[in-house]
């Protein structure tokens, strides 16, 4: 079947990507309010507190960050099989999935418990070094509760099951606020524990998130022709080692992102409080607004993985450019968005005058890289739904490490030496620039690499038809 891109067509799948992606929108929008709770509940603690938290959550969220990407393995494969109608094949699948995840979660949480070394060099009063450090400590009791909760979210939404990511998303989000509540401030007779009162609330509810899929997945008819926990099975390494491929350069990429913005927070730190609020503001509206076409790019996952696994590669190409197209589209009105109101977000997040104008003039760079961030998120997304993972992984680290960072650097730094270089430091505003630019070579070479690939899929599939059918019309004569 012929997949062209008529309005018709387009509108149909459109509706079947929607379908998908807005509950992982919700789920994703709730996983975010967690740490938004935990932030805003702490600062009413102390500022020691709330320093603390924030610390120890720069380093949980650069760990669970690389820990989603390296699990995301499972999406695809899952969704190769679904689309081949290969039902059987995932049930192992899923319980090697889970094996890896265990593996990933434990040795995430003893590099995580390590990295509390690195506060010892950061000049930090005793109490906050101690609460941070207890924070890492016990909010790594939830990693491998989180990475098999993740094994089994991309299982769930390779096989179109994404409301209970929904449910489950918003009800972890409730639990923490409660337990938050009672574990930082003391209340109802419980611990005054302060900032480690949230590292506990997120670690409890991370298992509580995996209990809840267990519980879903053994109740609900959807699972039941593809329900993994049938029997007992050891883990097969060729499978493991298989799934780690493709998933350990999802997480490198998510890494190497994540650590970008984070090191550039820690660079504008040096020009004060103004500017390093004004970037932090900003970049958490981005951040936010960024949600919606990071759902499109899980949902691409899933529907050009399924194109794949029937053997049609026209449909997997169809899928995949109007997956980035809704993306593009949401961009735009995001980005318009961002320049209309820009000083009334500013607004809604301070009263301070200086940080609201630097703010304002911040949000009219995440205006311009809305249209890159959000093409480089969905065509990083439909490569991978072809189990291609490497190419995005050396685009995006060459984009945000090879650009971003060192022309941010440049520009916000003003090195002596560089004839280049602005002859007073820009600040903020060079480092968004570097972000700009980096975020947009991403979305041309991923752009190119994704129209690359879907052709020569295409292109396979004509070949392969045409030597089939010459087959069997020499097995006719």
């Amino acid at each position: 079947m012929s997949y062209s891109f008529t309005l018709p067509n387009i509108r149909a799948e459109a509706a079947g990507l929607w379908r998908l992606a807005w509950p992982v929108l919700v789920g994703q929008l709730a996983s975010v309010g967690m740490g938004v709770a935990d932030v805003a509940m702490t600062g009413h603690a102390s500022a020691d507190e709330l320093a603390a938290v924030s610390l120890g959550a720069s380093v949980w969220s650069i760990v669970i960050v690389t820990v989603m990407g390296i699990v995301m393995a499972i999406n695809s494969i899952v969704a190769h099989d679904v689309g081949g109608n290969e039902l059987g094949k995932i049930p192992h699948t899923v319980r090697q999935s889970l094996w890896m995840a265990l593996g990933v979660g434990v040795v995430a949480a003893a590099l995580i418990n390590l990295a509390t070394l690195l506060f010892d060099h950061l000049y930090l009063t005793p109490h906050v070094q101690a609460q941070a450090s207890r924070f890492v400590h016990m909010i790594s009791i939830g990693l491998p509760a989180f990475a098999a909760y993740r094994a089994l979210y991309g299982y769930s939404a390779s096989i179109n099951q994404t409301k209970p990511v929904m449910v489950i998303a918003i009800l972890g989000l409730c639990f923490n606020v409660v337990v938050n509540w009672l574990l930082i401030f003391g209340n109802l007779g419980f611990p005054a524990l302060g900032g480690v009162g949230c590292a506990v609330a997120t670690g409890l509810c991370m298992w509580l998130m995996l209990g809840t899929m267990l519980v879903w997945m053994r109740i609900s008819p959807a699972y039941r022709p593809t329900y993994p926990f049938t029997h007992w099975e050891w883990p097969h390494w060729p499978e493991i080692r298989y799934m780690l491929k493709l998933g350990l350069p999802i997480g490198i990429t998510y890494f190497a992102e994540v650590s970008v913005f984070g090191s550039v927070s820690l660079l504008i730190a040096r020009y004060g409080v103004v500017q390093v609020s004004a970037h932090q503001i900003a970049l958490n509206f981005a951040s936010l607004v960024f949600m919606v076409p990071l759902s499109f790019g899980i949902g691409l996952i899933t529907r050009v993985g399924h194109a794949v696994g029937e053997g049609n590669p026209e449909r997997a190409r169809f899928v995949a450019w109007v997956g980035v197209a809704m993306a593009l589209s949401f961009s735009i009105l995001s980005a318009l968005f961002i320049l209309v109101f820009r000083q009334q977000i500013a607004q809604a997040y301070t009263s301070d005058p200086q940080v609201q104008q630097l703010c304002a003039h911040l949000l009219l760079y995440a205006a311009l890289f809305q249209l890159s961030d959000a093409t480089q998120v969905a065509t990083s997304s439909a490569i991978r739904g072809y189990k291609v993972t490497r190419p995005p992984m050396q685009i995006q680290l060459l984009s945000f490490w090879g650009f971003a960072l060192p022309l941010g650097y440049v520009l916000g730094m003003a090195p002596a030496g560089l004839s280049w270089a602005p002859a007073a430091p820009m600040a903020a505003d060079g480092f968004w620039i570097g972000l700009v630019v980096g975020l947009t070579i991403a979305a041309v070479l991923l752009s190119w690499s994704l129209n690359r690939l879907s052709l020569q899929r295409v292109r396979q599939g004509a070949r392969a038809a045409v030597s089939t059918a010459t087959a069997g019309h020499g097995a006719l004569h």
